[in-house]
């Protein structure tokens, strides 16, 4: 995979380059706190009576914002390069992303969970496009050499903003529905009252103040590319040119086969992160408290997975890093899908009823722990070296096209893996084997990727 590295790269200051590693700070609580570990888990578990159900639905909401994200990141890329600025389209698709999350004050439990699948499937589109021309950038305001170890440690510190307002939410905001404190033994911040889910319901503000404030450095100190045309010549441009990008990718093997094998694997980390916190909440029971230190968890290995992958990248290059993160999701998929109470790997091994008390107090539920550190480990690297490894491959001029192949790479079948769950859940009544189907689409990407070809970084 080789592509030409612009001059101006060399040219960026730290201050620009730090200011769009903040990008990713900025972003992830919607991630972590959102779509993951406390709002989408409260949704699906107490906002309906049926968790199966609730995770069904999901599910199929995830699915259709995949297809909307598969389909129209690569024309917005091809637009963005013939317009050349990206910030603009940045600010756009923040400001969407932040009227969603604002609006998520309003899922009380009881109501219709419809139209707050609805809100979160337009939050994440938004989340998503913006993601496309952050990662675009790179091209012009990071050295090739550099590309790896600057995103993992980008991608690292997303994890810790993630994990800040992970803390934030489980320390001073989610109380016991049994005694009604917080982690930390204290009253609800602001009076809240976890029986109407307000310590959920809260994260979408939180979140959206957070994204707010930390994206601020970004569009003052990381340099833009100055527009080129009008937006009316641009769309126009801009599509002939993508008809033109889907064409010559094909002729570029190695680009082609990475990005046929991201839109496998990307759909499995995609589901898997996303269901992977209401899935604990239907088999465990686990409440918000308890998610959410889960999710602390994962996100401090997850930081650790980043930090590591950074001089790994180095070493040994984006491929390697990224196969290397795939072989242990797949054996944390495997594991999480196969635990239920009282056994582990399908019912091959069983495992103690016995309940300790507190946090996690049954074996199965600190086996579970145990594959959840592997995704924890994996799951930063697998996306972070994948995005360098494309980097690593494009000029400036093409980045917003081909990163916008890349994000339909990663979405173009992302309705599949969600829908198999949600389609699998469904018709044998069962979470853990519509979880388990997650597992084909990681191997077969991870099959795919190892015939790829990649070239020395410069």
């Amino acid at each position: 995979m080789q592509g030409k590295l612009n001059s101006n790269t060399t040219a960026v200051s730290r201050k620009g380059v730090a200011g769009w590693m903040m990008f990713d700070w900025a972003a992830q609580p919607f991630f972590t706190v959102i779509t993951t570990f406390i709002f989408a888990p409260y949704m699906v578990s107490r906002m309906v009576e049926d968790p199966d159900a609730g995770q069904a639905a999901w599910s199929f909401g995830i699915a259709i914002a995949g297809l909307f994200i598969a389909v129209l990141s690569p024309i917005l890329g091809s637009i963005a390069d013939q317009t050349g600025s990206k910030k603009k389209w940045i600010a756009t698709f923040a400001t969407v992303k932040i009227l969603v999350l604002v609006s998520l004050w309003f899922a009380v439990p009881g109501s219709s969970i419809a139209w707050v699948i609805g809100l979160l499937c337009i939050g994440t589109i938004a989340a998503e496009f913006s993601i496309v021309f952050n990662d675009s950038m790179m091209t012009h305001i990071v050295a090739k050499k550099d590309m790896g170890r600057v995103s993992n440690i980008a991608w690292g510190l997303g994890y810790a903003g993630g994990m800040l307002v992970l803390i934030f939410t489980v320390g001073f905001l989610a109380g016991s529905l049994d005694t009604g404190k917080t982690l930390f033994g204290l009253d609800p911040l602001f009076g809240l009252d976890p029986n109407f889910g307000e310590d959920a319901r809260a994260t979408g503000p939180i979140s959206a103040l957070w994204y707010f404030v930390f994206i601020v450095p970004m569009f003052l100190f990381t340099p833009d590319v100055r527009s080129k045309l009008g937006l009316g010549i641009a769309v126009k441009r801009g599509l002939s040119e993508l008809v033109s990008t889907i064409k010559e990718v094909r002729q570029r093997a190695d680009i082609f086969k990475f990005l046929i094998a991201r839109m496998l694997y990307q759909d499995g980390v995609a589901a898997l992160l996303v269901l992977g916190g209401t899935f604990a909440a239907g088999v465990f029971g686990w409440p918000i408290i308890e998610i959410g230190v889960f999710g602390i968890i994962l996100n401090v290995f997850a930081i650790g997975g980043c930090l590591a992958a950074a001089k790994l990248d180095d070493k040994f290059g984006s491929k390697w890093v990224v196969m290397f993160a795939l072989v242990l999701l797949i054996i944390a998929t495997i594991g999480i899908s196969s635990t239920g109470v009282g056994f582990t790997l399908f019912g091959l091994v069983q495992l103690s009823l016995a309940d300790s008390g507190g946090f996690y107090g049954t074996a199965a539920e600190k086996v579970y722990l145990l594959y959840g550190v592997l995704i924890g480990l994996a799951f930063g690297p697998v996306q972070a070296s994948s995005r360098a490894l494309l980097a690593q491959s494009v000029s400036e001029e093409e980045a917003g096209r081909y990163f916008g192949l890349y994000a339909m790479s990663g979405r173009a079948t992302s309705f599949l893996a969600p829908l198999t769950v949600g389609a699998v859940t469904v018709v044998t009544g069962s979470a853990r084997y519509g979880m388990a189907t997650l597992v084909v689409f990681l191997l077969v990407g991870l099959i795919i990727l190892s015939g790829v070809t990649t070239t020395k970084k410069s």
